[in-house]
């Protein structure tokens, strides 16, 4: 599916919720990608992109940034406290804020340098054990710790189990924003971004769809 097709998807899920699209962004996970497919995209004039890992990134976007100009780029997987000055200084916006350790980091950097990329609190919504995550009871506390630290606090993310109706916890996902004051819901990948459209998605984050498979094991 092509980036314009994506985007057409898009309307037409926002159409049928009730929603104004302009408020959906659409972010393209570059990740493990070629540059040559990350050029093509760019190319058309897309400018939001989600990488998962600080490296990988800081070795790809200063040179594309130096070519196209303004990109807004969003680091989407975990990150390391020992990553995190890098990642304040190359990436817009951290969708995985996960653990108070973090939260400092990000709060101790941000007065160092006067910067701070926009955060989203990740949220396990379905308490796997092997994925990373605020669980869901300890929400509300760990916004609450955010904002005391001056975090700049946007939303909620969450990826979904994949054995189980996604809907389900973007539901969930929405309900603990709205509790909070939170607007943005990070929220439904390839598969499911219409769903999370539905149940209001801010920033949907799309790769297989717009790149194709990837050609390397991440």
């Amino acid at each position: 599916m092509s980036l314009d097709l994506i985007q057409q998807e898009i309307e037409a899920a926002a159409r049928d919720s009730g929603r104004d699209a302009a408020a959906i962004q659409l972010i393209a996970v570059s990740k493990v990608q070629p540059n040559e497919r990350v050029k093509a995209v760019l190319d058309q004039g897309h400018r939001c992109f989600g990488e998962n890992k600080v490296q990988e990134a800081a070795g790809k976007w200063p040179d594309f940034r130096a070519a196209y100009g303004a990109v807004d780029l969003h680091l989407l997987g975990p990150l390391q406290t020992n990553k995190a000055r890098q990642a304040i200084e190359l990436f817009d916006v951290i969708h995985s804020l996960d653990r108070p350790k973090l939260a400092n980091s990000l709060a101790r950097l941000a007065q160092e340098t006067g910067r701070c990329p926009d955060v989203f609190v990740q949220v396990n919504t379905g308490e796997e054990p092997q994925k990373a995550g605020i669980a869901p009871r300890d929400v509300d506390a760990f916004v609450a710790t955010c904002r005391d630290l001056d975090l700049p606090v946007v939303g909620l993310m969450t990826i979904p189990p994949i054995d189980e109706e996604a809907s389900l916890h973007f539901a969930l996902l929405a309900k603990m924003a709205a509790r909070n004051g939170l607007n943005g819901l990070s929220m439904g990948m390839s598969a499911d971004f219409q769903k999370a459209i539905a149940f209001g998605a801010t920033h949907v984050r799309v790769g297989s769809a717009i790149f194709g498979e990837r050609v390397t094991a991440q």
